[in-house]
């Protein structure tokens, strides 16, 4: 993480949970001089964040942190054993597979 990405981060933090405009966060992340001589300089570091996950965007462009239980997830085998039994029947599950949620009558 870069300085800026830093700066924009450090921010955020300060409105947790709260979407705040990219020009908002343009201004008074960093000194006034340095939005007085960009002021379109957070506008990449914004994309790059959102990119990455650390930030979330809404659709009229305000970003906010990701909150704590939106974080990337990390990929679990259901059991080290199934895993095991997959690997020795040589079948390869390296990109994962996704399973589709159960409908909201319990059925599968």
């Amino acid at each position: 993480m870069d300085a800026d990405e830093r700066d924009i981060v450090t921010y955020l933090k300060a409105w947790p949970g709260l979407f705040v405009s990219g020009r908002e966060i343009a201004r008074r992340a960093v000194s006034r001089k340095r939005f007085d001589k960009e002021p379109h300089w957070a506008v990449p570091v914004l994309a790059r964040l959102v990119d990455t996950g650390v930030l979330e965007s809404d659709s009229t462009a305000h970003f906010r942190l990701v909150p704590e239980g939106k974080h990337r997830k990390t990929e679990k085998w259901v059991s080290p054993e199934i895993k095991k039994m997959l690997e020795a029947a040589g079948k390869e599950f390296s990109e994962g597979a996704e399973i589709d949620p159960p409908d909201e009558k319990g059925e599968g």
